[in-house]
């Protein structure tokens, strides 16, 4: 099987990100995408190994903010390359909230999505969650980062937990 033809699906990069008990946790994600229209619905894939997981199970809810082009490798690595135990990813970008309380960073995103949990499916290495869509917002007109662009043009590796990583 030659799994390299996944590389011709189109992905976006995203932040998704929670709260609860107190730690915030948010982390990069390539798979993000509406699924109904009416209700709006997205689903989001996350490794049950990152601890975003464990906090949008515990907390009922995330955020999703769809990265820009002008994001660099020094954003992509905040949020994608360390662990939300150890490391506040809010600290260096900021940190707005949400109408239902989540937190995200207001920069180098287009476009910020609220989301109350209704399903978690295990599909094995990851988990995907499925939230009603409670709010959504273009924050601006800057266009989407590509997974295409980040490996391209950004130069960045896909990490093992990704989705779509390949030995």
């Amino acid at each position: 099987m030659d799994l390299t033809a996944f590389f011709t699906m189109s992905y976006g990069l995203y932040v998704v990100s929670s709260e609860a008990d107190g730690l915030k946790a948010g982390c990069i994600i390539n798979t993000a995408t509406q699924v109904t229209a009416e209700p709006p619905r997205m689903m989001v894939a996350v490794h049950k190994d990152n601890v975003t997981a464990g906090v949008i199970a515990k907390a009922g809810k995330f955020a999703v903010t769809a990265i820009d082009k002008t994001a660099d490798m020094p954003y992509i690595g905040n949020f994608g390359f360390r662990s939300s135990n150890t490391f506040d990813k809010f600290e260096k970008y900021g940190e707005e909230r949400t109408g239902n309380g989540c937190p995200y960073s207001p920069q180098h995103i287009c476009a910020v999505f609220s989301c109350d949990l209704i399903e978690t499916v295990d599909v094995g290495t990851h988990y995907l969650f499925i939230g009603d869509v409670v709010e959504a917002e273009r924050v601006s007109d800057e266009e989407p980062l590509t997974y295409s662009y980040y490996h391209s043009t950004l130069k960045g590796k896909t990490p093992p937990k990704a989705s779509s990583y390949q030995a």
